[in-house]
């Protein structure tokens, strides 16, 4: 096997807040790490699920594109949910995103998320 790994890292969205990439890719395949409500600058985004969601999708937008990617090439997204009270309003805004892409995707309530935060997405994209 001698694929090369590959480390995605844009300044379009929040650094690390640890010792791991934004995304990583292994041939055709590229996997983020899972994104939290932070702007590039680092700073949390208050507000609701809807605030929330989207600024965890617009930072996956970001590292994508860093990666010659898009939601369409997405095939599979793990989200992690604070309340899956809120589930309906997450729907909403994923799939304003993904649009007719519809990856597969598991969604598990969890009991707490870095800084406290509501929702946190995950994906592999394969680069057609």
């Amino acid at each position: 096997m001698s694929e090369m790994k590959k480390m995605i890292q844009t300044d379009q969205a929040p650094q690390a807040i640890g010792p791991y990439s934004q995304a990583v890719q292994i041939g055709s395949f590229v996997y983020t790490s899972g994104q939290i409500p932070l702007t590039k600058e680092g700073i949390l985004v208050e507000g609701g699920m809807k605030e929330q969601a989207t600024q965890v999708l617009e930072n996956l937008k970001a590292v994508l594109q860093e990666a010659g990617c898009s939601f369409s090439d997405v095939i599979k997204t793990t989200v992690f949910i604070k309340d899956m009270n809120e589930f309906a309003e997450l729907n909403e805004t994923y799939a304003a995103y993904f649009g007719e892409a519809k990856p597969a995707r598991s969604t598990v309530e969890v009991a707490r998320l870095p800084k406290d935060v509501k929702v946190e997405i995950e994906c592999i994209a394969y680069k057609f």
